[in-house]
């Protein structure tokens, strides 16, 4: 059992940055990479970016490219989500994600493990 939560969601104006957390606890050995997913209103949950534990590679959707970057925090078991120049576009629920590997959250469908509780990340025009 892996437990996550997310911090950090709120309210910004386009063109602004906010930087969510995730800290995970729990039996995380198994979880070789943390991801983060979106869902917004109507819409299906998906991909945003994912690291792996161990080495600090990222993989990004191309919607977020250049504009977020994913980081771990080994000591803090903690994931962080750095979202820079951010768009009413990218309005959603934030979850963050566990699974064993990034493939598993970069496939369709995405084979992730573990979810957090989701945090809300509002971008006004």
């Amino acid at each position: 059992q892996v437990q996550l939560v997310e911090s950090g969601g709120g309210l910004v104006q386009a063109g602004g940055s906010l930087r969510l957390s995730c800290a995970a606890s729990g039996r995380t050995r198994s979880s070789n990479a943390v991801g983060w997913f979106r869902q917004a209103p109507g819409k299906e949950r998906e991909f945003v970016a994912a690291v792996r534990w161990s080495t600090g590679s990222t993989a990004y959707a191309d919607s977020v490219r250049g504009r977020f970057t994913i980081s771990r925090d080994i000591a803090r078991n903690t994931v962080y989500l750095q979202m820079n120049s951010l768009k009413p576009e990218d309005t959603a629920v934030y979850y963050c994600a566990a699974a064993d590997w990034i493939a598993s959250m970069t496939s369709t469908p995405p084979r992730t493990m573990y979810w957090g509780q989701g945090t809300q990340v509002t971008v006004s025009s």
